[in-house]
């Protein structure tokens, strides 16, 4: 016996969660935005002291703003900021008005902490159920959510928000291929919550067990926490049966919802200017770029009560674009990200960073301070090996090894492969040391 369910709206392909604030007009977007941003720029000035620093130094104050365009004078935000300040600088509201926190990780191994007021915690919820309607998950619907929970904003914040929608949610998180099949099956999900990576890895186990996700109620997917490509969309849709769908976010700016496509078209990412500012900016000179030129998107939050940010730059290479949406929705749709600009690696929905793998490697007692990562695809998923030098011949190379795995996975959050080579094999440079190797093509 199936669950009773309300799918009364989901064959109504003009479905929208908030349609009011969804299709606003975009000159009255512009008046919204320019007024929460004053808002936004006063309270980070008055509570948040790195802020405050920042805005004297450049010689602006939120007075002086008199359209979103204005921005541009403000100074930047970048994760590194976030790390100085560790772990509560950033914040605008007293601990007592902080709901919950979240955090990723940073290239030092401290965690980037971000922290919500249960007004965030709201909006975000929102946000989440707004994006996930755009993507056409409906009422009614058994939502599969294998994001990983805990302080991975990932499935707290899909889950938050697919309840906000009306749906119901199996918080089944990452790991245990098997039995998440099993569940898929037996309960009958209509979308699958994962990164592309691991959704791949759930479809060619299913396949290998004789099990045709195709035949199943499942319809939608919704994917993101790493970079995939249109190959892998289609590789996914067709394993399935699914229509998958690109959804963007970032902890530091709130996590899941930032951006999601439509369900009718596939040609970017609506990004919810209600709650944020967009720009391009040229990422060699800092200089906003105009609507549709490629260059590095940064965010302005502009209803953050717990942990505003100014300017974040997010590393992140796209365009965008203010074309209409043939979906009726006036929000600009930010493409799909072609790249980063820093060094950052992701595995498995893990940031990574190779000065993460140094502050561990140091630590571990009979390693030399030597290491390259290589990065390889094994079936559907990412793998990650860290290659190290003994410090002599005497050292316990298995025990080292497992000493080392052990930290990454614990300081970093990710599983991987250390092989533990002789003194002198990892190869030196005259210039800067080349740490990954990628060979995943």
């Amino acid at each position: 016996m199936g669950l009773e369910r309300n799918v009364e709206s989901r064959d109504d392909p003009n479905y929208m969660f908030e349609r009011e604030i969804e299709t606003m007009p975009r000159d009255a977007l512009a008046a919204l935005q320019t007024e929460r941003l004053r808002w936004t720029l006063r309270r980070a000035y008055e509570n948040v002291p790195f802020y405050r620093a920042a805005f004297d130094a450049q010689g602006v104050r939120a007075d002086q703003l008199e359209s979103p365009a204005d921005i541009r004078h403000f100074p930047f935000t970048v994760k590194d900021d976030l790390r100085q300040n560790y772990p509560f600088g950033m914040f605008a509201s007293p601990p007592g008005d902080i709901a919950r926190l979240h955090a990723s990780s940073g290239t030092t191994g401290k965690p980037t902490v971000v922290g919500y007021t249960r007004g965030d915690l709201d909006r975000w919820a929102g946000l989440v159920a707004r994006s996930m309607a755009g993507a056409g998950v409906r009422p009614g619907d058994i939502v599969h959510n294998a994001y990983g929970y805990g302080l991975f904003t990932g499935g707290l914040g899909f889950h938050a928000g697919a309840e906000r929608l009306g749906c119901t949610v199996v918080p089944i998180s990452g790991g245990g291929t098997e039995r998440q099949i099993t569940l898929l099956r037996d309960f009958g999900a209509d979308v699958l919550l994962a990164t592309p990576s691991y959704a791949l890895n759930i479809a060619e186990t299913a396949a290998r067990e004789g099990v045709d996700l195709r035949t199943l109620p499942l319809r939608r997917g919704m994917f993101g926490a790493e970079p995939w490509s249109d190959e892998m969309r289609a590789t996914l849709e067709r394993l399935m049966g699914i229509r998958a769908v690109d959804v963007y976010g970032l902890s530091e700016i709130m996590g899941p919802g930032v951006a999601c496509e439509c369900d009718t078209d596939q040609g970017g990412l609506h990004g919810w200017e209600d709650h944020f500012l967009f720009e391009v900016i040229d990422p060699e000179t800092l200089e906003p770029l105009p609507m549709g030129e490629a260059g590095e998107l940064v965010i302005t939050t502009l209803t953050r009560e717990a942990m505003p940010m100014i300017r974040y730059r997010t590393r992140d290479i796209t365009r965008l674009s203010a074309e209409p949406c043939a979906c009726g929705r006036t929000h600009l749709r930010i493409m799909r990200v072609s790249g980063r600009d820093d060094d950052m690696m992701i595995i498995r929905g893990v940031n990574v960073f190779p000065s993460q793998i140094e502050s561990v490697l140091v630590a571990v007692e009979g390693l030399a301070p030597h290491y390259q990562i290589v990065l390889r695809r094994e079936g559907a998923l990412d793998s990650m090996t860290v290659e190290v030098e003994a410090l002599n011949e005497g050292v316990d190379c298995d025990a080292c090894a497992e000493a080392l795995r052990g930290r990454i996975k614990a300081v970093i959050g990710v599983t991987c492969t250390v092989e533990v080579k002789e003194p002198g094999a990892i190869p030196r440079s005259q210039g800067k040391a080349v740490r990954v190797r990628d060979l995943r093509g």
